[in-house]
């Protein structure tokens, strides 16, 4: 039996020649497209993979890759992300290709993160379909139905939970599904096979986990290292954390670094420094000693660079770049010491 191409962590017995995954829940998307391009690289390596995105992912581009001839030896995967921007007239040059697929050789994933009027074209799916491919919808749940929704999650994870437990951990952790999702699997190997997790044991166990990696994230930054940064960002969007979410946060701590370290230039004592910035002394000290040698000119600058990521995150950017791209390419620039 063949597994399905979303099977995290596992390497399927066969590949299907195609896929479309599709729908609004956008960070379920993002998840499954991470899976498959860690897949697809253990499979046939780095060079085996091709990725269409932002103003590349064009009916023709993707259409060529599907159609060149290669030497390569292995399977050869095509990731197209962003067809909710095709239009139904444009994807004829794909179909064809995708008539003439040779699924021993070839596997291609089209993402499509609808939106409003944005939806991936119906011939597409009709062509996936008749390659004989998987047309997958990742939708978000609704709120009136997300109690249920973390109760059956729970129960999958063999964790006992009632309707007012997943209101709990709902009101506490917010209402972003993989959030939700990475709660309840830590829950589960916490507690262990069989637990019945009530309101107050959500609460208490739950408690600010997004938020202290958010805050070890700008830490991170703060101090220049760039891998615990990297390795926070990756961590954070892994469990649906929104781009403009951390950028709220970490322009919070690089504000109160960079007056920090205008203090240091201009000959200030951390005491008097200390006694500006609205946090635990620790925290002050350890953000003190953070900047010093920093220079305030690349704060400012990464300052600058924070709010071009949180113009894209709403859309309002010029770059095709994806979230995560857009995210890490920013924190790597910024993560600098």
């Amino acid at each position: 039996m063949t597994r399905p191409l979303a099977t995290v962590g596992r390497v399927p017995s066969a590949f299907k020649s195609a896929y479309l995954i599709h729908g609004d829940d956008h960070g379920r998307i993002a998840e499954r497209r991470a899976a498959l391009r860690a897949l697809a690289e253990r499979q046939s390596g780095a060079g085996g993979v091709e990725v269409f995105e932002g103003d590349t992912c064009t009916p023709e581009a993707v259409a060529g890759a599907l159609s060149a001839m290669t030497f390569a030896v292995g399977r050869r995967f095509v990731i197209a992300d962003g067809v909710e921007r095709w239009k139904d007239a444009q994807v004829e040059p794909v179909v064809a290709a995708l008539a003439g697929l040779d699924a021993e050789t070839m596997t291609v994933t089209f993402f499509a993160r609808e939106d409003g009027r944005l939806k991936a074209p119906p011939p597409l799916a009709r062509a996936v379909a008749a390659a004989g491919g998987v047309v997958a919808a990742e939708m978000a749940v609704k709120p009136r139905e997300l109690p249920r929704w973390v109760v059956d999650r729970a129960a999958e994870l063999d964790l006992r939970l009632d309707t007012a437990g997943a209101r709990a951990l709902i009101a506490h952790v917010g209402d972003r599904q993989q959030r939700l999702q990475r709660e309840l699997e830590t829950l589960a190997l916490e507690l262990g096979p069989g637990a019945t997790a009530d309101a107050g044991a959500l609460v208490e166990r739950s408690a600010g986990s997004a938020e202290r990696k958010a805050w070890t994230l700008a830490d991170a930054i703060v101090a220049g290292d760039q891998r615990l940064a990297m390795r926070a960002l990756v961590e954070l969007r892994g469990q649906g954390e929104r781009v403009g979410g951390l950028v709220y946060t970490i322009v919070r701590r690089l504000r109160d670094a960079h007056e920090a370290a205008s203090g240091l230039a201009a000959g200030e004592s951390p005491a008097q420094i200390k006694g500006r910035l609205r946090m635990p002394p620790f925290v002050a000290d350890r953000l003190i000693a953070d900047v010093r040698g920093r220079d305030v000119d690349g704060l400012r600058l990464a300052l600058e660079h924070l709010a071009d990521l949180e113009l894209e995150s709403r859309g309002g950017g010029s770059s095709a770049l994806s979230d995560d791209t857009a995210a890490v390419r920013v924190v790597a620039a910024i993560a600098v010491a």
